[in-house]
C-alpha cells in the first residue's frame, strides 16, 4: 500500500497542539491615523474552515482528482480553500493574475480545468469569454454570484459539518498544478505531486532551521501554506502581490514590527525597497530571524542594506530553484562578503552556495536540443560552464498537457528524473554553485560565447549604471554583442553626455577579458521586467528593441 502523503495533514496536527494560536493573520481596515487593524484566525478555526470548505465544495460535485481553477485574492478564504482542495485530493490549479487577461485565458485553455472556483470579477471573465471554460462542469463563486448560476462559497461552507476525513494520498498523486511567470517562454503548467511538496517543507525546515511557533510574512501568496506545515504562524501582508517592486514599504516594516515575525520570503525588487527604506529611516528589524530573497540574482547592495537593520544573529538568504525544482541551493548573505562578492563584480558569475542535502547536482554540454536518457558523457568538469540539471525528491516531472516542453525539459534516468533547470553555471573548487545566466540568454558570437549575469556584473559597476543587460542581434551562430545600460535615474544621459559614458562604460569592457568583446552600447530609460518578482529582465523584448536602434 502506498504510503501517504498530503500538506494538509499539517494543519490538523497544529490544530491539536496549538489550537489557540492564530495561524493567520491578515490587514482588517486600518484607523484614522492609518494604523493596520488586523484580523487573526487560530489554527483550530483554520482546520475547522477548511474542513466545512471541503465538505461544501464536495456537496457541489467536485471531487478528488479533478482539476480545480483558483482565482481568489490572497486572504483567508485563499488559504482555507486550497488546504480544502488538498484534503479532497482534487487539484488546483494556480496561474498568475499579474501576466495579462490574454496570456491567462491561454494557460487556461491549455490545462482543461474541470472546475471554476473564483472571485466576482473572475467569474465576469468566464461569461464574457468562455472558449477557455468550455471543459468547467462546477463553479464556485467566492463573494457576491452576480448573473451566473453555481454556489457561493459562503452557502457552502457555513452549511457543510465542521468535520472531514481527508483523502489518502499517495506520495506519487497529483496534488496542484502552478503555472511559471512565462518571464523567459511561455507559460507553463507544473505538474506537483504530493509527496513533492511534502519534500519542499522537509528540506526547508532542517536547513534554515525554523521552529514551530515562528511568525512569517510571505509576500508570494503560495508560500502562506507552507507557514502551517512548517508550525509558523503567517501575517498576509498588505500588498498587491503582482507588483512586489511597487510595495509600500512602510507597510511591511509595520506587519514585522506589528507581530514580531521571524521569517520572511520576498522578490530581490520588494527587499531592494524596504532594505533602503530602513536604512534611510535607520530602522531596525530586529525579530527578523531570516530572509529569504529569490526569483533572480540578488544585488549585494541589497543584502549589505538588510544587515545594517538586522540583528547581528540573523542573515539574508539566498535560495536558489525553480517552479519546477525548490529550493535547490542557498546561500547565507554574510558568507558573500569578501572575496566571493570581489569575484562576482569581476564576472565570476552569482554564486548560489551548495547544493542542499538530497539534491544531486551536475552540469552538462549547453544544448537547445531534447535528451531523451541519462550518459554520464554529458556532464562537464568541475570550473568549466554547462548547464545545470538537478534530481531530487522535490523535482517535477512533467508540464500539464506539453509534452514536447516536457521532452525538452527532462531527462529519464532509470526511476530517477533529471530537470534541465534552463541555468548556466559551473561548479568551483570549494564545491559552490556559480549561476552564469539563462541558457536562452546566452550570446553566441563567432569568437565565442558570453553569459549574461557574467558580463553585465562587469558594466554594473559603474557608478551610474543602475543595471544592465546583454542581448545578441544578428544569426544565431554569429550574433553581434549588445550591452543596454538603465542608467540611475539621476544620470540618464543627454545628447552631450552620451558619447562620454558610453566610452566610460566600453572601456570597462575591455579591461576585463569576458567582455572585451562587446563593442555596442545603448541606454534604455527602465528595463523590462517579469510580473511575478518585477526584477527579472525580459532580454528578449530588449534583443529586439536592439535590433530596430542599430538597423
Amino acid at each position: 500500500m502506498p504510503e501517504t502523503f498530503n500538506i494538509a495533514s499539517y494543519l490538523p496536527r497544529m490544530a491539536d497542539e496549538a489550537p489557540d494560536r492564530p495561524a493567520l493573520y491578515i490587514t482588517r481596515s486600518r484607523n484614522r491615523a492609518g494604523k493596520a487593524i488586523y484580523a487573526s484566525m487560530t489554527f483550530a478555526e483554520l482546520e475547522a474552515r477548511s474542513n466545512r470548505c471541503a465538505n461544501g465544495i464536495s456537496s457541489a460535485g467536485i471531487e478528488r482528482g479533478m482539476r480545480v481553477l483558483v482565482m481568489v485574492r490572497p486572504g483567508f478564504e485563499f488559504i482555507e480553500l486550497i488546504f480544502a482542495l488538498f484534503k479532497m485530493g482534487a487539484v488546483p490549479v494556480m496561474i498568475d493574475p499579474g501576466m495579462g487577461v490574454g496570456r491567462m485565458l491561454e494557460c487556461i485553455r491549455q490545462v482543461d480545468p474541470q472546475a471554476f472556483i473564483g472571485i466576482p470579477l473572475a467569474h465576469a471573465m468566464r461569461v464574457l469569454r468562455p472558449g477557455p471554460f468550455k471543459t468547467v462542469q462546477h463553479v464556485v463563486t467566492v463573494g457576491w454570484r452576480w448573473f451566473w448560476g453555481g454556489p457561493t462559497l459562503a452557502r457552502l461552507r457555513d452549511e457543510a459539518s465542521p468535520d472531514f476525513d481527508a483523502v489518502a494520498t499517495a506520495a506519487d498523486e497529483t496534488a496542484a498544478i502552478l503555472f511559471t511567470s512565462g518571464s523567459t517562454g511561455p507559460a507553463k503548467g507544473v505538474v506537483y505531486e504530493h509527496g513533492m511538496f511534502d519534500a519542499q517543507v522537509r528540506m526547508i525546515q532542517k536547513h534554515y532551521g525554523i521552529e514551530p511557533g515562528e511568525i512569517d510574512l510571505p509576500t508570494f501568496p503560495l508560500f502562506a501554506l507552507f507557514a502551517p506545515a512548517l508550525g509558523m504562524s503567517c501575517v498576509i501582508p498588505d500588498m498587491d502581490p503582482t507588483r512586489p517592486a511597487h510595495v509600500d514599504p512602510a507597510k511591511i516594516v509595520e506587519a514585522i514590527h506589528d507581530h514580531q515575525v521571524t521569517n520572511t520570503f520576498g522578490s530581490p525588487a520588494l527587499w531592494k525597497r524596504v532594505g533602503h527604506y530602513c536604512v534611510e529611516r535607520d530602522i531596525k528589524l530586529p525579530t527578523l530571524r531570516r530572509v529569504l530573497i529569490a526569483g533572480a540574482p540578488v544585488p549585494w547592495k541589497v543584502i549589505e542594506d538588510l544587515h545594517q537593520v538586522l540583528d547581528s544573529a540573523a542573515d539574508v538568504h539566498t535560495p536558489y530553484g525553480a517552479t519546477e525544482s525548490l529550493p535547490v541551493a542557498s546561500i547565507p548573505g554574510r558568507e558573500i562578503t569578501g572575496a566571493i562578492s570581489e569575484l562576482t563584480r569581476r564576472g565570476a558569475g552569482t554564486c548560489v552556495g551548495k547544493p542542499l542535502p538530497d539534491v544531486d547536482m551536475r552540469f552538462i554540454r549547453i544544448t537547445d536540443e531534447p535528451i531523451a536518457e541519462w550518459s554520464a558523457d554529458l556532464v562537464v568538469p568541475d570550473g568549466e560552464v554547462g548547464e545545470i540539471v538537478v534530481s531530487g525528491p522535490m523535482v517535477t516531472k512533467e508540464y500539464y498537457g506539453l509534452p514536447d516542453a516536457t521532452a525538452l525539459a527532462k531527462i529519464h534516468d532509470g526511476g530517477r528524473i533529471w530537470h534541465r533547470m534552463g541555468d548556466l553555471g559551473y561548479r568551483d573548487g570549494d564545491g559552490r554553485i556559480w549561476f552564469c545566466g539563462r541558457k536562452a540568454h546566452r550570446v553566441v558570437t563567432e569568437s565565442g560565447t558570453l553569459f549574461s549575469v557574467r558580463c553585465e556584473a562587469v558594466f554594473n559597476e559603474h557608478p551610474e549604471v543602475a543595471r544592465s543587460a546583454l542581448v545578441g542581434t544578428g544569426p544565431r551562430a554569429r550574433q553581434v554583442p549588445v550591452i543596454i545600460v538603465e542608467p540611475e535615474v539621476a544620470s540618464f544621459p543627454g545628447a552631450q553626455r552620451v558619447p562620454s559614458f558610453r566610452e566610460e562604460l566600453l572601456d570597462l569592457g575591455r579591461a576585463n577579458g569576458l567582455t572585451s568583446a562587446i563593442e555596442t552600447v545603448l541606454f534604455h530609460p527602465s528595463l523590462p521586467v517579469d510580473i511575478r518578482h518585477n526584477v527579472k529582465i525580459n532580454r528578449e523584448a530588449l534583443a529586439e528593441w536592439a535590433r530596430r536602434r542599430l538597423r
